[in-house]
């Protein structure tokens, strides 16, 4: 037999589904699972980094670090996946991935773990978007919600347990081992994946072209402007030297981006993923997703210890409900956009999303802790309805040979909505704590003071309307993404055939 077609190629994927495909999910959950815990459980494990290796002074860098690989990464794994195929391209970043888990566990000062995080981070955006990717290879569309939905779950429990997890894993084992833990998972996600995964062949060209100029293109220009938005108002002032520089940088290279890609046979980043007003929509309604979610993210827990007065762990436990549901709805959304579509589903939950973070404000203060886990409850509901129908629409308007790309350019967006979001939402907040408290002190050096007991009560109020204020800038994101989607998303996705 000769190389297969697109169209036959996933038609061949979809028979392959009972030889081995359970054991290939399994991969897929581990691997998720390794990049979801990485994102939160070195969190609780600061203060033995530190008191080991030093580097206060830079240690948001780890987490940073990893951010800004992930996100820069993520459009370039995704066109090498849809150019060389999805198993050499997760065997790659896994490899990759555990590679920087073992140099960190093995960092002698802060600045190596800086660099070895964004080691980790050149593995995790492989393993981001071609998991995603490969979930939509495996199932077809009918069946698309049950590996998505388990897929949400693994990142709910990944993202409830790293804390607790990572700071179990310092105190008793050594902060080293949070990344050593890695390893074990890691290769038994790389042994299922080499064993039980086997992609049908592929007309390829007699000469594969790869855009490596404009991979690192993009690599420059998204490294550049998002660590100004991660260390803008942090490191520097907004308008000081370093932010408009890097700034100014930035756009340069955006402007050589563009021009790279416009000349390039195979980009990374082609234009179509801008033209087809689905792909577009849906790239606009999850930036501005990643920006919402940074009001409860980042804020709530803030909110809860020092308006309500909770401990750290109840404060956890007040923002993770959301995860609970947020799985749960995504895992039911297919009996929704099956009776309405993609984007009306879409549209009821940033719809409903939008009521429920314009309501936070109304609270009252000081409140009781059930009534923000309450609205979280709501909240995570709300957006498990909105996430999952958006991207498993976008993959089922495209062909294989581009679903590597569609699936990476919404979850890039996703990313860089979440840094855009945590730097304006903390300049926001900041600036409301200066005009409710005179000027004096920003939201870090505050909550620290309540911490102690040494702030007065003017300054609980304060951090309350801080965070009032960044939930209504949520709700107003959420609000664009509803305008966005009911404007420029067609009502009926171009779904094709399978």
């Amino acid at each position: 037999m000769g190389s297969t077609t697109p169209a036959t190629r996933e038609g061949a994927t979809a028979r392959r589904g009972g030889r081995g495909r359970g054991a290939v999910v399994a991969a897929l959950m581990l691997s998720m699972a390794l990049a979801a815990l990485d994102a939160t459980i070195v969190s609780t494990a600061v203060p033995q980094i530190v008191g080991d290796l030093g580097g206060f002074s830079v240690f948001s860098w780890l987490f940073s670090g990893y951010l800004l690989a992930v996100t820069v990464t993520l459009p370039v794994y995704g066109k090498l996946s849809d150019t060389f195929g999805r198993k050499p391209v997760l065997v790659a970043g896994a490899a990759v991935f555990l590679l920087g888990s073992l140099l960190c566990a093995g960092a002698w000062d802060m600045g190596a773990l800086i660099a070895f995080r964004v080691v980790q981070g050149l593995g995790g955006g492989a393993l981001q978007g071609t998991v995603q990717t490969l979930a939509a290879d495996l199932y077809p569309l009918k069946e698309r919600p049950r590996i998505q939905a388990r897929l949400s779950t693994v990142w709910a429990v990944s993202a409830v347990a790293g804390p607790g997890l990572g700071g179990v894993l310092a105190a008793y084992a050594g902060w080293r081992w949070i990344f050593l833990v890695n390893l074990p998972i890691g290769a038994v996600a790389l042994w299922l994946v080499v064993r039980h995964l086997h992609e049908p062949a592929r007309e390829r060209a007699a000469r594969v072209r790869v855009d490596w100029a404009g991979a690192l293109a993009v690599f420059a220009c998204g490294g550049v402007l998002l660590t100004a938005l991660v260390q803008g108002g942090v490191a520097w002032p907004w308008l000081s030297a370093p932010s408009l520089t890097l700034a100014g940088t930035g756009l340069a290279l955006a402007g050589v981006v563009v021009w790279v890609e416009r000349r390039a046979a195979e980009p990374v980043i082609p234009g179509w993923v801008w033209r087809r007003r689905t792909i577009a929509a849906v790239n606009l309604a999850l930036g501005a997703l990643g920006l919402l979610m940074v009001a409860p993210a980042v804020f709530l827990p803030t909110y809860a210890q020092s308006v309500l007065g909770l401990g750290p762990a109840a404060a956890g436990l007040v923002l993770c409900v959301w995860t609970l549901t947020w799985s749960a709805s995504a895992a039911l959304s297919q009996h929704v956009y099956r009776r309405i579509g993609f984007r009306d589903t879409a549209l009821l939950g940033i719809g409903l999303g939008a009521l429920i973070l314009f309501a936070f404000p109304f609270l009252p203060y000081p409140g009781s802790w059930w009534q923000p886990m309450l609205l979280m409850l709501l909240l995570g509901g709300a957006l498990g309805l909105f996430q999952l129908p958006l991207i498993i629409g976008v993959q089922s308007t495209v062909g294989w040979s581009e679903r590597g790309t569609a699936t990476a350019s919404v979850l890039f967006c996703r990313q860089t909505g979440q840094t855009v979001g945590a730097s304006v939402f903390g300049a926001v907040a900041n600036g409301v704590l200066a005009a409710r408290l005179g000027g004096a002190g920003d939201l870090e050096s505050v909550t620290r003071a309540l911490a102690a007991g040494t702030a007065p009560e003017t300054t609980r109020r304060a951090i309350a309307d801080a965070v009032h204020a960044v939930y209504l800038g949520a709700a107003g994101a959420a609000a664009l993404a509803f305008v966005v989607l009911l404007v420029v998303a067609p009502r009926r996705f171009p779904v094709r055939p399978e």
